[in-house]
């Protein structure tokens, strides 16, 4: 999230019509079912089975604002986690200090832990290039390396982290396969990552992402600029991986995170920092809530 995004999470306080407030319910029925269709199709277990990674009472800044506030959240290790809310409630701020993203952007600051496997990635002496390669990212807009061939896109992080490999076709070849692009571009590795479209390009990315063999994989809106067969592609992608790995997904799209999530943090900024309001497994989120304000949210009357 950059300094001058809204801060769009309030509420209207007037009396919702009866018509509005049928509409939301049928839309919360909806959303409800398709998480309870989807938790019940996938074969991995929507109990926890232990956090590999966890934020405790992380709080972020771009100068002197303050984005996020106190975020604590567990994400249970072989799961998927979405983060939902408003525009400008800080979600993808509260991605990027993940994996130590934030640092990137001038004047930024972090308070608080994030723990892998108990370990403080923040704490002094770390090697940030190893932690992201244990935590990696794909962002909102694909970014394949223009001058590389496609399959020299898959290897580069391989390079740059100077990793000794024993094959690295065997190792493209499954890395494309996980992210469901091989049989698209099996005969042309050659060309340039860049002459894929924009749905391939994204898959690109993820291969990329997983050549390192992270453990963790973040994911900044991946879908939002993708028509809805690169998305539903994407999202057959998520289900496959999450099978071997976790993977924390930010999404404006309430289908998508119902149909590919195992839990949901919903957050919200209401004239201040961003915080957690509720995090439950999805399906809960999407039929029973425990905050009004989650419920609006989920429903559309607000966001």
């Amino acid at each position: 999230m950059s300094t001058n995004e809204k801060e769009d999470g309030s509420m209207n306080s007037t009396t919702t019509p009866a018509s509005a407030t049928s509409s939301s319910a049928a839309r919360t029925s909806s959303l409800g079912d398709v998480a309870t269709a989807s938790a019940a199709a996938r074969t991995r277990s929507e109990q926890p089975v232990g956090s590999g990674l966890e934020a405790r009472n992380v709080h972020a800044w771009f100068g002197k604002y303050h984005a996020v506030t106190d975020m604590s959240l567990d994400f249970p290790t072989g799961t998927v986690t979405a983060l939902i809310g408003p525009s400008g409630c800080g979600k993808s701020t509260f991605l990027r200090t993940l994996n130590r993203m934030h640092e990137f952007i001038p004047g930024a600051a972090m308070a608080g832990q994030v723990l892998l496997h108990g370990k403080d990635i923040y704490a002094p002496g770390t090697d940030v290039t190893k932690i992201r390669l244990k935590i990696g990212m794909v962002f909102q807009k694909p970014n394949p390396f223009p001058s590389m061939t496609i399959g020299e896109n898959v290897l580069a992080g391989i390079k740059l982290a100077q990793l000794k490999i024993s094959n690295k076709n065997d190792l493209m070849e499954e890395c494309l396969e996980r992210a469901g692009l091989w049989n698209e571009v099996k005969d042309r590795l050659n060309q340039p990552g860049g002459s894929l479209s924009g749905g391939q390009q994204q898959r690109l990315c993820i291969a990329r992402s997983l050549a390192v063999r992270p453990e963790v994989l973040l994911m900044d809106e991946p879908c939002s600029a993708l028509d809805p067969g690169s998305t539903l592609k994407i999202e057959e992608t998520i289900s496959e991986l999450a099978k071997t790995m976790t993977i924390i997904i930010v999404t404006h799209n309430m289908q998508q995170a119902a149909r590919v999530s195992d839990y949901t943090a919903f957050l919200l900024s209401d004239g201040g920092p961003g915080e957690i309001v509720e995090f439950a497994p999805t399906r809960e989120i999407f039929t029973r809530p425990k905050d009004k304000r989650t419920e609006n949210y989920v429903t559309g009357r607000f966001g």
